[in-house]
């Protein structure tokens, strides 16, 4: 009950506050016309932005601790790359994908849509470690969520602030909701720097924080990860994209590497 009490406060003062970004950037969220999605810009080439999904194949990604893109459960469909549902509850029939390349600091960004009661999640600096079954047991994942039937179609489960769509799960709460409703477009701009962290949802800046600082550990040993020894540690690691066994679709998946690497891959 508590949870709920918590949940509906948070949702009647985001729905009155006002709608104006207080952290705006200069990435824009938007329902395109389909000829013009998954494509780079001549600013975002200029900028070094290189695109993670082509639109038309699964080039660059694969299962994780899969040496394949799998074979079920992902398919990539009118230029989008998505999951379908896997009619099992929260076990999905491909799993979690990942990229094929790593990233350290970098810029994502990421639309997204969700079904009705679904849940899904972006995760970074994902590693494949022999010690973790799970991406999710390695790397912070921001939260993919429809935050008003999830509880209704999983029932028993009660959903806290800090699992809601764009937090980083478990962890932090988004500070606001602008999360459109399932079956609707919403864009993510992720950004990391070293240690630091920022969530973005369509276009406003929702969550930020510190991997590694004493609030950061304090976290983590209250959490489910504290079973997890490495769990976000890793320097650089992979983009994954979490197959939570509900239908989930991704396009205009773009980013802009820090790394020394990948601005000398950029460059050939």
């Amino acid at each position: 009950m508590r949870n709920k009490c918590l949940l509906l406060v948070f949702l009647t003062l985001t729905a009155c506050s006002p709608r104006e970004p207080m952290h705006k950037k200069t990435v824009t969220a938007g329902d395109q016309a389909p000829q013009n999605q998954n494509i780079l810009t001549k600013q975002e080439i200029a900028a070094g932005w290189q695109l993670l999904f082509d639109g038309e194949s699964a080039k660059g990604w694969r299962g994780f601790k899969m040496e394949k893109f799998p074979e079920a459960g992902w398919i990539v469909k009118d230029g989008m790359l998505m999951v379908e549902y896997s009619g099992k509850g929260e076990a999905g029939n491909g799993g979690d994908i990942i990229t094929e390349e790593q990233f350290g600091d970098f810029e994502l960004k990421i639309d997204w849509k969700i079904t009705p009661g679904g849940n899904s999640g972006v995760m970074f600096r994902v590693t494949e470690s022999d010690r973790y079954a799970d991406s999710w047991n390695t790397a912070p994942e921001i939260q993919i969520l429809d935050d008003f039937g999830y509880e209704k179609r999983n029932e028993g489960y009660v959903i806290n602030l800090k699992q809601m769509t764009g937090a980083n799960y478990d962890m932090h709460a988004p500070s606001f909701y602008y999360a459109k409703p399932a079956g609707e477009w919403n864009q993510f701009y992720i950004k990391v720097q070293g240690s630091h962290v920022e969530h973005w949802l369509n276009d406003f800046k929702i969550v930020d924080y510190e991997l590694w600082s004493p609030e950061w550990n304090a976290l983590v040993k209250k959490s489910k990860f504290s079973v997890y020894a490495d769990y976000g540690l890793a320097p650089s690691g992979h983009i994954a994209l979490q197959d939570h066994g509900h239908t989930v679709w991704f396009r205009n998946i773009k980013i802009k590497s820090k790394t020394k690497e990948q601005r000398e891959k950029i460059k050939e």
